[in-house]
Parts: structure tokens; C-alpha cells; sequence
């Protein structure tokens, strides 16, 4: 990631931009699609809506700014004083945009409103935390065991969802409660998708009796890096070179076109990545 490109994505302007987009995206799902057919959320705004549900009281979108105290807490020991700036950004317009909207998507069959209520709020949460903030809520303490603990955002909502849906089934019908269980999959699945999806890379391994040549073709033909690793050969304890490469989907194609033309008797060894950090690939987000 060149200097420019750091600035741009580091921008307050940019991450305002992912932010409200997140979270309006996020309020149509929960206003629009969630609360005419009485799903269960998940996450902090999937207990602000409990409360509301059993009480009658206030409006979900408060209930969610109060339930965010304690967290933003957390927050602004744990992280940074800008992730708290983002953060309370997304929080205060997710709840500004549940309450402004007033219009409903309509669907007959249950399960169809499910799926598509849960890409909803997966693709807006994906959308902000691309950016250095997160949803507030229960994300901050996602971003807090990621940072720590490497432990995956959509595992971590799917864990703390399943002790809301545990609840429920005592206090509301079994069908809406599995739906929105269902919803909840979706949602961590979307929400993973979205942050990997312009980070995936496929790492290559080449082992050839040429990647002198193969590593040379792939540098000025691709104009990517490679590295050559020293190993040997199990079976005849041969030294072996093997060529490393990471490559993007794109490209990967005109990779295997490379190495099998200099040596049909390679082997093309292709595994994805979701990280790859440093170098002329992506930075290391601090939040």
C-alpha cells in the first residue's frame, strides 16, 4: 500500500463515508425488514430489542445507547481514542437512522425474510468495520479479541448469539426464534465475506527443476515479487528449490500459464490466504 493510498484509506473522510453507509444499510435490515417480521437480532442491538419487546418501553434505538455505555467503556481502555470516535459515529447514526426510517420490506415466507434480513446486517457491519471504527455495541469487544486473541468477528457474534436465542426459546414462539437464528448464520458468514473479500490472496508453491527461470518469467511478465525457499526431496534427500508466490485471484491463471510452460512436470501447489500483511501488500490496521 503506497504513502497515498495509506492516507486515503486512513482518512477521516473515508472511514465517515464506510460508517454511514454501514449503518444504513444495518437500519434497513433491522427497521425495514427485521421489526415487521419480529426477529430477534443479534449482538447488543439483538438485547436492546428483548428489552423492548418485553417492556414496551422507549424506542430500541435508545435502549441501544444506553446498552453501549459499558462498552464504549471497554473501548476506551482497551483501544484507541479514535476507534472510540468511530465507534460512537456508527452507534449514534445506527440509532438515528432506525428511528428516521419508516418504510417496510415485505415478504410472505418466512425463511426468504430470514436470509435476507441477516445479508442486511451482515454487509453493513462488514462495511464499518472495514473502516477504524466498529458498530459500537458488541463489537467492540469483537475488535478487542481479534487484536488480542485473533479470534474471528463472525465466530465470536455466532458464540454470544446462541446465549440470546437460548433465552428466547422460553419466552417467544420457536419458529421466529429459529429464524432468527437462521438470520444470525447469515449475518457471520456476510459479515467475514466482506471483511475478507479484498484481502483474499492465493499463495503459490512451485516445485520445479527450473525456478530460476519460472521466478524470472513471473517478475517481469506479472510484475510481482517471488521467493525462492531451499528444501529437499524426502525420497532421494535432493536439494530442491521451491518458488513461493502470492498472487491474487486475477492473475492466477497467467501463473499456472507460466510455470507449465517452462516445466510441464512441475508441481503447483495453490492454497488461499486472507492475511497477508507488509510489504508492497496490505498494512497492519491500527485502530
Amino acid at each position: 500500500m503506497s504513502n497515498p493510498d495509506r492516507k486515503f484509506v486512513y482518512s477521516v473522510p473515508w472511514n465517515c463515508f464506510l460508517i454511514l453507509v454501514g449503518t444504513f444499510i444495518q437500519a434497513i435490515g433491522f427497521k425495514a425488514l427485521g421489526e415487521p417480521q419480529g426477529f430477534i437480532p443479534g449482538g447488543l442491538f439483538g438485547v436492546a430489542t428483548l428489552i423492548q419487546y418485553m417492556t414496551g418501553a422507549l424506542n430500541t434505538g435508545i435502549f441501544y445507547l444506553l446498552l453501549n455505555i459499558p462498552m464504549f467503556i471497554l473501548g476506551y481502555i482497551y483501544v484507541t481514542k479514535r476507534f472510540l470516535a468511530y465507534s460512537t459515529v456508527a452507534m449514534v447514526s445506527l440509532s438515528l437512522f432506525f428511528m428516521l426510517i419508516d418504510f417496510r420490506i415485505s415478504f410472505e415466507n418466512q425463511l426468504y425474510a430470514a436470509v435476507t434480513f441477516g445479508a442486511f446486517i451482515g454487509a453493513g457491519a462488514g462495511i464499518v468495520l472495514r473502516s477504524l471504527g466498529s458498530n459500537g455495541g458488541l463489537d467492540v469487544a469483537a475488535v478487542i479479541l481479534n487484536q488480542k486473541f485473533n479470534l474471528g468477528y463472525g465466530k465470536f457474534f455466532f458464540g454470544f448469539n446462541c446465549l440470546i436465542y437460548s433465552f428466547s426459546f422460553m419466552n417467544f414462539d420457536n419458529d421466529l426464534v429459529v429464524a432468527s437464528m437462521i438470520s444470525v448464520l447469515v449475518t457471520s458468514f456476510t459479515v467475514d465475506y466482506c471483511l475478507s473479500l479484498f484481502n483474499q490472496r492465493k499463495l503459490a508453491l512451485i516445485i520445479s527443476e527450473k525456478p530460476d527461470e519460472i521466478a524470472d518469467e513471473v517478475m517481469s511478465a506479472l510484475k510481482i515479487g517471488a521467493t525462492l525457499l531451499p528444501g529437499i526431496g524426502a525420497y532421494k534427500r535432493k536439494s530442491k528449490t521451491v518458488l513461493m508466490v502470492v498472487i491474487n485471484n486475477i492473475l492466477l491463471k497467467r501463473l499456472e500459464e507460466i510455470v507449465f510452460t517452462n516445466d510441464p512436470h512441475s508441481l503447483f501447489i495453490v492454497d488461499n490466504t486472507f492475511t497477508v500483511l507488509g510489504s508492497t501488500f496490505s498494512k497492519r490496521k491500527i485502530y
